[in-house]
């Protein structure tokens, strides 16, 4: 008979079903109240319904397990009897919260319901239990106002209409002269709860439920149901988290921090979120629950004014800080409440953070020696190396504008860096202005999950409420948004379109351009000119020094780490001297591609370029050719020089020749009578190049074969590049690489024309050069036939931008008409143009590498389309056994610190490969011995199993460690060994207990009857 899958884990009364790494089944909430109640720290009771459920119910029509219910109402009693109260009970009622929980934290973007259990009648009980009826009726209202929101469906339809909710609170709190929700009375509060129901009737023509099994069953469905909302969908997708993960639900014991002022509620970090300093970061309100805080409608304390308030409370709070990051070696976002006095901890979970605090938490840590160095490498993000790289406002223009007046205010620096943008004030016109190309900052009262889309497409976030733990803090952080919270002088009117600043005359209307520092705090009016980061300034404007930035140091140690990791290399693509020296500054390590027909747009050059095209004779070419050799010439010695001896791929003329003709008719004209030539003959010429598909037609190395003076011009021009570059005793290692072949003899064509002149200009020049030549595979039967054309290819490099066009028999440049559709339809799980298609495109790589080196096995070879900066790209590329990628100059310490990650995930995956057999072998000769009945000291030494167990597995571990180069790869083993250990000790466990009851106390046994074999061997042990 198949045994029933455990739907409900129950945490409480210092012990726990789950425990931290049961992430995918329990959820990070989920997992982490169980760790919390297991390392002994106060958490209400409560239970966790897994997220195998939420697969079931949307696998099965929204329907429930059949197991789910009786799975439910057991764990509930349990949580009745931890609490001391009763779930629906008219005098003594548990109240719970029912909360969502993924494996990956989603702040905000699912539903939670609070105080949930309480009607008409409980809520006597409440007041009765706790003799405070302004705190029942206050829960009472908060209750209804979230279920009849979440679970019922009455809140906003329109962008710009208030909460319904919100409405009736404020007309009450106008018609009573009350400008605090607290200085509502008992009496206020109650006709709320009836105002409120009345309303949920009035609008949705749903009775609201007395039934506390109702509530609770309306509710676990809403938070199901609330992982499929447009929010969660959309922040999935921002984030990469599958859909098929499923959420849990929690469902808690409620404790009340509004239940005056000895109580109250906050959230925190053990570190700050937005810069990565060690401190104890957060907020709190007295007399208030958890949703005042993160929701914004009220601006909270900062956490260390709780060292004056309550100083009991903040040491407590202190040291579970300390305690917590200890245990999770990591920054830890908690949510906690004091309910008269006494501290509960409701939630923890790794924070969220700014990339910049990211980089820097990771480093500290190291120094700290909570975590190694490998471990830091892979809690970093590749992109979150973008907010070292962010401009900040030039201090001269800032303070120019500050001299001026136009700073208008000042808020909480939510999310660093600084943004100048259009004011907007929904998500919609958010979207709608990013789509025609503006930079819009998004102005809100307070923003809320619906805005998710909207500050995606901002440059900046503004808000007049809420502290550094808000939604608007919390999620910009993540998306790396500049952010500014809680600037409550700030009077927006989204109606009017207006931002009006309380004791001053200045009005920002919707469109003007607003100012943001997202490191201090300030507002400015108008828009400022920013400047590099000090990453930029050491490396490249080098207008600071290396030690005068902390900034830079960590940057650098990080990108040492970084490099002693990765076995991939990384290049860049650059056309100019100046960008390859900002690769080389970054880390580049060679060039991967050069495009040479960059260099003909030049003035000096593009008239040659034009000549060439419209030559009638191979004379006429070869002259205008000759025109473009000392321009090609000097580009490439300055490439050779800037590189210093590193490799550099150049690519030979790839575009089709139409693209450097004029089109207008005053260009036409203007180039005829420079060329001395009829403009009826530009105009033929062009007619003559017009193709229906550029990108499939006369372009790549069908120009050099069409035209080999052009391949000869530019292969003299490198070769005599080289050999003068050479001659200063620089050394210089030219990679000449032939565009778009598709079978081997296109290659060899071009690869003739090359060596002959090379061997041409060395002989002029006296030098010897050492070069390659190679081929850019672009197309799949480049790909499928690589065997062949690695015959005469010295190196590969992949063109994955052509090579994804004509693998998908799309056009890049128009599929963005329907790519966004296709991605948002799931149909792909991402834009191809980003992210490698790794099962297609990637798969034609791997072949074409296999095929290559199987001819040539030192084959050489790189990709160097623009998914060279793209991490999960990257970390393809290292999995496929790719020599380098190539990549913008400012994404090169993005694809180096991927490249780190790539070889660290591939080392862990080998040492719990390799540990898995050896684990399993000791763990079972440990549980084979500790099982063997020894009757004697069996009963006297009880847990004689465990400890050989855990002896012998512990030696597993270290061996198996050792064995394991990095120490990344052996918390893998650690992690490995730990789980088999724990599966084969329980049965041994099993059996040493059995071994108790050994014959030689048999009389003992038999007397206490056979069901009783524990307590006979208790009494046996007293005896003696």
């Amino acid at each position: 008979m198949a045994k029933t899958p455990k739907y409900v884990y129950f945490f409480g009364a210092g012990k726990a079903e789950g425990r931290a790494d049961m992430k995918n089944l329990l959820g990070g909430k989920g997992a982490n109240l169980a760790e919390m109640v297991n390392i002994g720290l106060p958490v209400p009771a409560g239970f966790t319904i897994t997220t195998d459920v939420c697969t079931y119910y949307y696998d099965n029509k929204k329907k429930y397990p059949a197991e789910l219910q009786k799975h439910v109402l057991d764990a509930l009693k349990k949580v009745e009897k931890e609490m001391g109260a009763k779930f629906g009970d008219p005098k003594n009622p548990l109240l719970v919260s029912v909360r969502s929980g993924a494996r990956a934290s989603m702040p905000g973007m699912m539903d939670t319901i609070l105080n949930l259990g309480l009607n008409d009648t409980t809520v006597e009980g409440l007041i009765a239990k706790t003799n405070n009826p302004r705190f029942a009726y206050d829960s009472y209202r908060r209750f209804v106002q979230m279920y009849g929101d979440v679970v019922l469906g009455l809140k906003p339809v329109e962008k710009h209409e208030l909460d319904p909710f919100e409405v009736i609170l404020d007309r009450k709190k106008h018609e009573n002269n009350i400008t605090k929700d607290t200085d509502l009375t008992a009496e206020h509060l109650k006709e709320l709860v009836q105002e409120f129901k009345a309303e949920i009737l009035a609008k949705t023509g749903n009775s609201f439920p007395d039934d506390p099994m109702i509530q609770l069953w309306g509710a676990i469905g809403a938070v199901f149901g609330s992982w499929m909302n447009e929010r969660a969908i959309i922040y999935r997708k921002l984030n990469d988290i599958p859909a098929d993960w499923g959420t849990a639900v929690n469902v808690q014991s409620m404790v009340f921090g509004n239940m005056g002022e000895d109580s109250g509620t906050g959230v925190a970090f053990t570190r700050d979120a937005a810069s990565g300093d060690n401190v104890f970061y957060g907020e709190y309100l007295f007399n208030a629950q958890g949703e005042d805080v993160v929701a914004g409608v009220r601006t909270p304390l900062p956490i260390a004014k709780l060292k004056e308030d309550n100083p009991k409370i903040y040491k407590q709070l202190n040291d579970i800080r300390k305690t917590l990051e200890k245990h999770y070696k990591d920054m830890m976002d908690i949510e906690f409440t004091i309910q008269q006095g006494k501290l509960w901890m409701l939630q923890c979970r790794v924070g969220k953070r700014t990339g910049f605090a990211a980089i820097k938490i990771a480093y500290d840590m190291v120094k700290e020696r909570l975590i190694s160095r490998e471990e830091a490498l892979m809690r970093i993000e590749p992109d979150q190396l973008n907010q070292l790289l962010r401009p900040i406002f030039d201090a001269k223009e800032k303070k120019k504008a500050i001299d001026e007046g136009r700073l208008i205010a000042k808020g909480l620096n939510a999310g660093p860096g600084a943004a100048s943008g259009r004011v907007v004030f929904s998500a919609e016109e958010a979207e709608e202005e990013a789509a025609k190309g503006e930079k819009v900052v998004l102005v809100r009262i307070e923003t809320s999950p619906e805005d998710i889309k909207g500050m995606n497409a901002a440059v900046g976030i503004l808000t007049a409420r809420g502290g550094m733990t808000s939604h608007a803090a919390l999620v910009a952080r993540q998306m790396g948004k500049v952010c500014v919270a809680g600037c409550g002088n700030l009077l927006i009117n989204y109606a009017a379109g207006t931002i009006r600043v309380a004791g001053k005359d200045a009005i920002i209307n919707r469109g003007e351009y607003i100012s943001i520092d997202g490191s201090t705090g300030e507002v400015i009016v108008g828009q400022l000119e920013t400047k590099p980061s000090e990453v930029v300034q050491v490396l490249i404007t080098k207008t600071m020094k290396p030690q005068e930035s902390p900034v830079f140091k960590t940057y650098n140690d990080l990108m040492t780490w970084a490099d002693k990791v990765r076995r991939l290399g990384i290049r860049t693509n650059a056309d100019q001297p100046d960008q390859a020296q900002n690769a080389i500054a970054f880390g580049a390590e060679g060039i991967g591609l050069c495009r040479t027909e960059h260099m003909f747009f030049g003035e000096n050059r593009i008239l040659s370029v034009r000549e060439m095209i419209l030559a009638e004779t191979h004379e006429e070419r070869q002259a205008a050719l000759a025109k473009l050799l000392p321009y090609q010439r000097d580009d490439f010695k300055g490439l050779f020089l800037a590189m210093g001896g590193r490799p550099a791929t150049i690519r030979t003329l790839d575009p089709p020749l139409h693209e450097f003709l004029p089109h207008e008719a005053d260009e036409i004209q203007e180039v005829a009578n420079a060329l001395n030539v009829p403009a009826q003959r530009v105009i033929d010429k062009m007619e003559s190049l017009k193709e229906f598909n550029p990108m499939l037609g006369f372009r790549g190395c069908r120009l050099g074969i069409s035209y080999p003076e052009i391949t000869e011009m530019q292969a003299r021009a490198i070769f005599e590049a080289a050999c003068n570059v050479s001659k200063k005793k620089i050394k210089v290692k030219p990679e000449i690489m032939i565009p778009l072949v598709s079978t081997v003899e296109e290659l060899k064509l071009q690869e003739e024309i090359v060596r002959r002149v090379a061997a041409e200009v060395m002989k002029e020049k006296g030098v010897k050069i050492d070069f390659l030549v190679g081929t850019m595979i672009e197309l799949p039967r480049a790909a499928v036939t690589a065997d062949k054309i690695a015959e005469r290819a010295q190196f590969f490099s992949f063109g994955t931008n052509d090579l994804t066009q004509t693998t998908f028999g799309l056009s890049r440049d128009d599929a963005g008409k329907f790519l966004p559709l296709y991605v948002e339809k799931e149909i792909l799980p991402i834009d191809p143009f980003i992210s490698i298609d790794v099962e297609g495109v990637g798969q034609l790589v791997e072949i074409g590498t296999q095929k290559g080196r199987s001819v040539r096995p030192e084959l050489k070879v790189g990709i160097c389309g623009e998914h060279g900066g793209d991490p999960a790209s990257v970390e393809f590329c290292h999995r496929a056994g790719l020599n380098y990628v190539s990549c913008s100059p400012f994404r090169v310490p993005i694809a180096r610190l991927a490249a780190a990650r790539a070889a660290l995930k591939e080392q862990q995956s080998k040492a719990v490969t390799a540990a898995k057999p050896a684990v399993k072998a000791v763990a079972k000769t440990a549980a084979k011995k500790a099982a063997k009945p020894v009757a004697k000291k069996a009963a006297a030494k009880k847990p004689a199993a465990k400890p050989a167990v855990k002896t012998a597995a512990k030696t597993a571990a270290k061996t198996a460690a050792k064995a394991s180069a990095k120490p990344a790869a052996k918390a893998a083993v650690k992690a490995a060994v730990k789980a088999a250990v724990k599966t084969a000790a329980k049965p041994a466990a099993k059996k040493a207990a059995q071994a108790k009851a050994a014959p030689k106390k048999a009389v003992v046994a038999k007397k206490a009857g056979k069901g009783n074999v524990k307590t006979a061997a208790k009494k046996t042990n007293k005896k003696k």
